[in-house]
């Protein structure tokens, strides 16, 4: 086939501008006009890679990455705890919040929510899940402990504060993990877990 290669400089500015922009305006909000225009390229150029502002989004999102996950330390609560304050970190670093918001918005396209799930959700949960399990594999959580209800607790903490627009305490990853762990069954131990 003919024409010019593909520049993958081009293709990295633009969705770097195309998540940016996501985050601020949603999928509704999104134009690949404005898009085009902030990275110094065309319309044209931008439809020639991504057929509409869904598809767009779409690829923006799977630029996301979280990195390995760290080997375990031995000890499953302080490695729950480590999870926890990469969650924290991850979720400032992409600007989670607002990029969840998106699929929560009613009418947002299928794809779009998927990608969301697959690339910010997801990860983040199966790590917390592999936390709670080790807890369980170690004996020091009950093994009928309602494990998705605590994924949804240590999550769910997040947004909750972030909803209330309030920041998160310095220990926040030792206190909801501390209060999670006692829930399934756990004694967190020496951890400091008051304010």
């Amino acid at each position: 086939m003919g024409g010019r290669p593909r520049n993958a400089e081009i293709d990295r500015h633009v969705l770097e501008v195309a998540l940016r922009h996501l985050r601020t305006v949603g999928l509704r909000g999104l134009s690949v006009a404005a898009v085009a225009e902030e990275a110094g390229t065309t319309r044209a150029a931008v439809y020639r890679r991504w057929a509409d502002r869904t598809e767009l989004a779409v690829a923006a999102l799977g630029t996301i990455t979280h990195g390995p996950p760290p080997a375990s330390s031995g000890d499953p609560f302080a490695d729950l705890v480590g999870e926890l304050a990469r969650f924290r970190r991850f979720v400032v670093d992409t600007d989670a919040t607002a990029l969840v918001a998106v699929a929560l918005v009613e009418g947002t396209d299928v794809r779009v929510c998927e990608e969301i799930r697959r690339r910010l959700v997801e990860p983040r949960r199966h790590r917390l899940r592999e936390c709670l399990r080790a807890g369980v594999d170690s004996g020091a959580l009950r093994a009928q402990a309602d494990q998705a209800t605590a994924e949804d607790l240590l999550t769910g903490s997040w947004l909750a504060h972030a909803a209330r627009g309030e920041p998160l305490a310095d220990d926040w990853a030792a206190r909801t993990a501390a209060m999670v762990w006692a829930a399934c069954g756990g004694v967190p131990g020496e951890h400091e877990t008051q304010r």
